[in-house]
């Protein structure tokens, strides 16, 4: 006997971890770009890192957000891990505090990916915004499909736009804390090109970041992050060219000013 089931649990469940800490400024705009999405069967959870401002009395007035995290934690990648942890979706998003999504259709995109089950994870394209317009780009993070040897040429998917099963998460194990700055970079390496998921390139717009974001808002924090990722590249590489990664690393950069999305 067939029994037909209500429209959202026909849908994969999409959980959205946005991670924050003193974020008043920003993460309404953040909220109201998940609370947009014309797909509906999402789970935006909140992982928040004890404010001290009014961040939690904006998350508060959004009944949409399904689940909230407020402590002390060890950083923006342990707060992702508990947000891993805590979410019961099959396919898992992060889409950090100041950031947001391009338009309303992203998590329909991301759902119809996925439809195919051969598929582990997804990547799209980026731009980075004006803080105080986020109409305004001012660079474009065009992405491409994943070959074996990218990431020590210096290229990685984009992380805002990536969106991988909880099962890979469960296979093979979450953010790796030992990087402080650039632990998204060693786990989407360690999922894409050691241990080989199959991904799906969108060439599409997902998401718009706020320039100024922890790793780019000083130059310390950009040296810290490119010596953690050639602490990562170093360790699983027997020959390795750094100028090579410092020269491709600086070329697609650059090219990110000059180029702007269709």
């Amino acid at each position: 006997m067939y029994i037909e089931k209500p429209a959202n649990e026909m849908k994969s469940l999409i959980s959205v971890i946005t991670v924050c800490f003193n974020s008043s400024a920003t993460i309404e705009d953040t909220i109201n770009s998940v609370e947009a999405q014309r797909y509906s069967n999402v789970e935006h959870l909140v992982i928040d890192g004890a404010s001290t401002d009014s961040t939690m009395e904006i998350v508060g007035q959004h009944a949409s957000i399904k689940r909230v995290i407020s402590e002390p934690d060890g950083g923006i990648y342990d707060a992702m891990n508990k947000g891993i942890s805590t979410a019961q979706g099959e396919i898992i998003g992060m889409l950090n505090a100041d950031d947001l999504y391009a338009d309303d259709d992203v998590l329909s995109r991301v759902a119809e990916l996925f439809s195919d089950a051969s598929i582990d994870a997804c990547y799209a394209d980026l731009v980075y915004v004006k803080q105080q317009d986020t109409n305004v780009i001012v660079r474009y993070w065009k992405s491409k499909e994943f070959e074996s040897g990218l990431f020590k040429d210096g290229w990685m998917p984009a992380h805002p736009t990536f969106f991988v099963r909880k099962s890979v998460y469960e296979r093979l194990g979450g953010f790796d804390l030992n990087y402080k700055i650039a632990a998204d970079f060693e786990l989407l390496f360690r999922f894409i090109e050691q241990h080989k998921i199959r991904t799906r390139y969108l060439p599409k717009v997902l998401v718009k970041m706020r320039l100024g974001g922890t790793t780019n808002k000083s130059l310390a924090n950009i040296y810290k992050q490119n010596r953690e990722i050639l602490r990562v590249l170093k360790c699983n590489y027997s020959r390795f060219s750094i100028s090579n990664f410092i020269l491709n690393k600086a070329i697609s950069r650059f090219t990110q000013f000059l180029t702007k999305p269709n």
